[in-house]
């Protein structure tokens, strides 16, 4: 198993542990197919977080008999992993060392005159028809995979991206922001940034690398 599309849901923003595990395996991007599925709830060993049970409807009590969240953990045979807004994902799983795709970037670069890019949004962007029946059941791991499968699928489709290794180089490119998102010049195309300020943000600690990419390039 090489890729596989990657959801979590979890305890909540303060230091978020995993509740609820899913993936799908993508077999190939040209022709786009799809393999084995997986779904596992974890005890978290921590109370949930009001937000975050208001997103994902998941009680405390129904995770004390499942396995504890410290036995999650990818297959080591993966190599790339996709989601949306994939990192929080990652993080999540425990920031193994494998290659990060994400959907949310690639669609803004892909469809760049949207008025919202939640996977939510997308889906009714591309399968309209059908999307209020299916998001019913968002916010649940392994409908979330399907969703950010069929978003994949389209981003790939309107790119002609054939290959995990160019679908993951295109990835990079569009995690480079063009907009500075925050300070004094949010919402300025970084290429107008003064050079003086653009010095001092890279010289500041904990900066999203990137962000130092766009700075600096």
């Amino acid at each position: 198993m090489k890729a596989i599309i990657f959801d979590t849901e979890t305890t909540g923003r303060k230091n978020p542990v995993i509740i609820e595990g899913a993936w799908l395996e993508l077999k190939s991007i040209l022709p786009y197919q799809t393999g084995e599925s997986f779904c596992q709830r974890y005890n978290p060993e921590k109370p949930i977080e009001l937000g975050a049970l208001a997103t994902h409807h998941i009680y405390d009590e129904e995770l004390k008999n499942c396995p504890l969240h410290s036995e999650f953990s990818i297959p080591s045979s993966v190599e790339y992993i996709i989601g949306h807004n994939i990192d929080y994902d990652w993080n999540v799983a425990g920031n193994p060392n494998i290659k990060r795709i994400c959907t949310l970037a690639l669609a803004r670069r892909t469809w760049t005159d949207l008025d919202a890019y939640s996977q939510s949004a997308l889906f009714y962007f591309l399968e309209r028809d059908k999307a209020r029946d299916v998001l019913k059941n968002a916010h649940s791991a392994s409908t979330d995979v399907e969703i950010c499968s069929a978003i994949l699928k389209a981003i790939c489709e309107k790119q002609n991206i054939d290959s995990f290794e160019s679908l993951w180089q295109v990835s990079e490119k569009a995690r480079i922001p063009v907009i500075m998102p925050f300070g004094k010049h949010k919402g300025l195309a970084i290429s107008e940034i003064p050079q003086d300020y653009k010095r001092w943000l890279v010289s500041q600690t904990d900066l999203d690398p990137y962000l130092v990419k766009a700075l600096t390039q």
